[in-house]
């Protein structure tokens, strides 16, 4: 399913986000997974350790580098526990993600 509401560009300005952080969360430091790695973990480690990039206005419209923030899962899914309108329902399917960081324990 395509979200018309990213710019065509998201993806790769998503990614340089990713990597200009270095693939570590900028809410709680955990090193997230690159692309390929992880082959050797469970799905939920997997999916724990995955970095999604946040709108911090939740307006996925508004590119702007100081709008965006590199979060692992965990992370990404608290900023949006109240703004359910902006994630997908596979991601709110997992309710066990955002109990607590896989590596850090914060909620």
């Amino acid at each position: 399913m395509k979200d018309n509401r990213y710019s065509p560009d998201w993806p790769q300005l998503a990614l340089q986000k990713k990597q200009a952080v270095g693939w570590v969360c900028e809410r709680c430091g955990v090193q997230c997974l690159k692309p390929g790695e992880g082959k050797g973990l469970l799905k939920e480690e997997r999916y724990r350790l995955r970095m999604a990039v946040h709108h911090c206005d939740y307006d996925p419209s508004n590119n702007s580098p100081s709008n965006l923030m590199a979060l692992c899962s965990p992370c990404h899914l608290h900023y949006h526990q109240r703004q359910r309108g902006n994630v997908t329902p596979g991601q709110l399917s997992l309710g066990f993600v955002y109990r607590s960081c896989l590596v850090c324990a914060q909620q």
